[in-house]
């Protein structure tokens, strides 16, 4: 008898544990795949039990996302985009089994679960309220992101526009077109947000891309001021007024090619260094990046925060000058060709570092993360992320880029009183392919307040399409509106 006691105890024990530890690893273990896994009806209800955050600008006066009451007892919550395509890669959107954008990046303040609002969990939970999160407030000028988005969608072409405060690192315009709608990927029903997102997916233009910052493309001529920069720095005796060789055709070492300005124009054979990039020739740069060596321009490069992994908080794909090959890709890298690839984020970055006396700022999105009772958690504070060049020459290159746009390829990003400095780009892609446009710029010359970069894709700005031309403008519109001119 006692024996069978005994078997049955030691049973009912091996049970026991095997349950905890079932139990254990469920909870322990594959808590986090359960949690996420498509078919917890769960976890999918409770993502619209949250009276999520809004995601706001201008100090919380626009809203770009906002939470309202649908009173359902199944989805009591639902996510609404008020200002739709123009903010949409900058906000993204909050869908049932997935986020993008600022909608991920700051997830965990928006929905209530970051450890900051711990407290604050603590007593919705204990009162019976809907758990309630924090408010996102963003650096963007909302009159200049959707003039930039309007300026740019208008022409119906692929590209990004990016404009940052050069003292701060504040961007103040991401815009990336062509753009979607977040509203339809917002819905609380799998299937409809399921459909809506493969049609966008399967768009031969690729409209959920952000161009601004997860592609990279090369800068062509505005890579030009980054070699200038590496050249004056080289050597402290060098100035805008140093003369340099100018050919029209500039023999490539080791290849039986030949480098020539664009389109066969000639720069007269010599040129001060004011003179070649307001005309922008590609000779004499090209001669700077070979007698300079790849390491220098990689140096220099690096210093504007090229080869750097960002977070702005959003993931930003890293800019590169390319590998270490000869002399005759070193040559077209200084003129931002061959493997030279940065993204739109970046060469705003250059512009405002130039802007900035040579400080490169550390961009960034977030302006500041307000709690549900309006007390402010957290606010970004504007970093250093490097000194690109001195300010002697900072102030060299802006004197330059100045005469770009008062007297070369630049002109039509003038605005009136106000001193420009900018430099424009044509970016070659592939031969009897169309090119790259861009245009990088500041305002005020003499106390930046605004850098900005415009980018148009290559096959959808012409066939002959400049910086000049193209994108200017659409800097000149932007900077007017951060401006308030």
């Amino acid at each position: 008898m006692n024996g069978t006691l005994k078997r049955i105890a030691v049973a009912c024990l091996l049970m026991f544990g095997l349950l905890m530890a079932n139990v254990t690893y469920l909870g322990a273990v594959k808590a986090e795949g359960l949690r996420k896994d498509p078919r917890n009806v769960r976890a999918f209800l409770a993502r619209y039990n949250v009276d999520r955050g809004w995601i706001t600008a201008d100090d919380g006066k626009v809203t770009l996302a906002k939470t309202v009451d649908t009173g359902s007892k199944d989805y009591r919550f639902a996510r609404e985009y008020p200002e739709g395509k123009p903010f949409a890669h900058v906000v993204g959107f909050f869908a049932p089994e997935s986020s993008s954008g600022i909608e991920a990046a700051e997830g965990r303040y928006l929905d209530g679960s970051h450890p900051d609002m711990v407290v604050r969990r603590a007593v919705d939970l204990i009162s019976g309220k809907p758990a309630k999160g924090a408010s996102v407030d963003l650096t963007l000028n909302a009159e200049a992101q959707k003039i930039a988005y309007k300026g740019l969608a208008g022409t119906g072409k692929r590209g990004a526009v990016v404009a940052m405060d050069p003292k701060t690192g504040a961007i103040l315009t991401m815009v990336s077109v062509p753009s979607y709608d977040p509203n339809p990927l917002a819905v609380a029903d799998k299937a409809k947000v399921n459909d809506a997102y493969r049609k966008l997916d399967k768009n031969k233009d690729k409209p959920l891309l952000n161009r601004a910052i997860n592609l990279t493309y090369a800068p062509g001529s505005t890579f030009k001021v980054i070699t200038a920069a590496a050249y004056l720095q080289d050597d402290t005796s060098r100035d805008e007024n140093t003369v340099l060789d100018a050919p029209d055709s500039l023999p490539l070492p080791n290849t039986n090619l030949s480098l020539k300005n664009y389109h066969g124009e000639s720069c007269g054979g010599r040129a001060t260094l004011l003179e070649a990039l307001t005309i922008s020739c590609n000779t004499p740069f090209a001669q700077m990046g070979m007698d300079l060596g790849y390491d220098k321009m990689k140096k220099q490069a690096a210093k504007f925060g090229i080869g750097s992994s960002l977070e702005i908080p959003l993931s930003v794909n890293p800019s590169d000058i390319g590998p270490e090959e000869d002399k005759a890709a070193l040559a077209m890298t200084s003129i931002g060709q061959r493997s030279n690839q940065m993204t739109p984020l970046q060469m705003a970055m250059v512009a405002a570092g130039i802007a900035n006396r040579g400080t490169v700022m550390k961009p960034y999105l977030v302006s500041k993360i307000v709690g549900p009772d309006g007390s402010e958690i957290d606010s970004t504070r504007p970093k250093e992320l490097d000194e690109a060049v001195s300010p002697e020459v900072a102030d060299e290159l802006t004197k330059m880029m100045i005469n770009v746009v008062q007297r070369g390829t630049g002109s039509r990003a003038q605005l009136p009183g106000i001193t420009v400095a900018g430099k424009t780009g044509t970016a070659e892609t592939e031969p009897g392919k169309p090119s790259h446009a861009w245009f990088i710029a500041f305002a005020p010359a003499e106390d930046p307040k605004v850098a900005v970069a415009v980018f148009i894709e290559a096959g959808s700005a012409g066939n002959d399409a400049t910086g000049g031309v193209i994108a200017a403008p659409i800097a000149h519109d932007v900077m007017r509106a951060v401006l308030g001119r």
